[in-house]
């Protein structure tokens, strides 16, 4: 209804259930949908559009151009800056999600290294 308003109320399903509008011109009304409503949102998995992602991409350079702007112009001896991080995308681990999968990680070596150390050296395993 909402990228069709000259159909009336109801929209284009309501116009062909009336009888003003063929199944074809319904079938084509949809397939043409802008791929920023919510259909194409809905089907995409994602609540970004292309402009979203572009911005994104935009940061990221300039982020990464000023970076590089100000590794070209430091001073003698100052240590090189890194780039900054990039700029959080749909799908991407939110900061809070990267926490935890690092205590994992990092639980999963502990377990790792006491497993070889219990191996290599069975007389100082701990017990329990």
């Amino acid at each position: 209804m909402h990228h069709y308003p000259g159909y009336g109320p109801g929209g284009p399903l309501a116009a062909y259930w009336q009888g003003r509008i063929t199944l074809r011109l319904l079938r084509v009304l949809v397939e043409h949908l802008p791929p920023a409503g919510a259909v194409g949102r809905a089907v995409s998995g994602t609540p970004w559009g292309g402009a979203e992602y572009q911005l994104a991409e935009l940061l990221d350079r300039v982020g990464r151009m000023e970076t590089d702007f100000r590794n070209a112009n430091r001073a003698e001896g100052k240590p090189q800056l890194d780039y900054p991080e990039p700029v959080w995308r749909p799908g991407d681990p939110t900061p809070k999600q990267k926490a935890k999968a690092a205590r994992k990680a990092d639980r999963k070596a502990r377990q790792g290294y006491q497993r070889i150390v219990a191996i290599a050296t069975p007389q100082y395993a701990e017990k329990g």
